[in-house]
């Protein structure tokens, strides 16, 4: 499993990338800060019948219907706490918005893409957990964003639009 490798404006990979640091329980993980549209406080969210129980639900963000998965309950069933830390983090997911819920999404990390390291284990049922890095404070995960969600949930919380533009991301 190789780190996704963003260019530049001058079209080369930049030696130091930044990183939002957030916590599963215990445990670090990190998404590249080029994947994150905006960082947001917790929200009221509407449930979506049916759905999975990670998928935490969907609100209106400047006329757009977002829907948000909590990563802590799809990861290990566990729904994020709720704590003054918790963040509501809109990500550009396949060019539509997608809200994470996120505990204790306050730090951030510059390092080298090339820090993460394959864990030794082909995780199927959770694609989205990529390479870790080992630093003083111990091992951090970066999270692919685009393999959060199967095809199945995909059509679930993304349905067919009539009109193209509706959810596009134009950050």
């Amino acid at each position: 499993m190789s780190a996704p490798q963003a260019l530049n404006a001058a079209g080369t990979v930049p030696s130091k990338r930044l990183f939002l640091v957030f916590y599963i329980g215990d445990e670090r993980y990190a998404l590249p800060a080029t994947d994150v549209v905006e960082v947001l406080p917790r929200l009221p969210l509407k449930p979506i019948a049916q759905a999975p129980a990670w998928v935490a639900g969907v609100f209106s963000h400047r006329g757009q219907m977002v829907p948000v998965i909590d990563i802590s309950a799809m990861t290990f069933g566990n729904t994020a706490v709720e704590r003054t830390s918790t963040r509501l983090v809109l990500v550009n997911y396949r060019g539509r918005l997608l809200g994470l819920m996120l505990e204790q999404a306050t730090d951030t990390l510059r390092c080298s893409a090339d820090d993460f390291q394959p864990y030794g284990l082909d995780n199927r049922n959770a694609p989205y957990l990529g390479p870790v890095r080992k630093d003083e404070r111990g091992l951090v995960q970066w999270i692919t964003i685009s393999d959060l969600l199967t095809p199945s949930v995909c059509a679930l919380i993304f349905p067919p639009d009539t009109d193209a533009d509706q959810g596009q991301v134009f950050a």
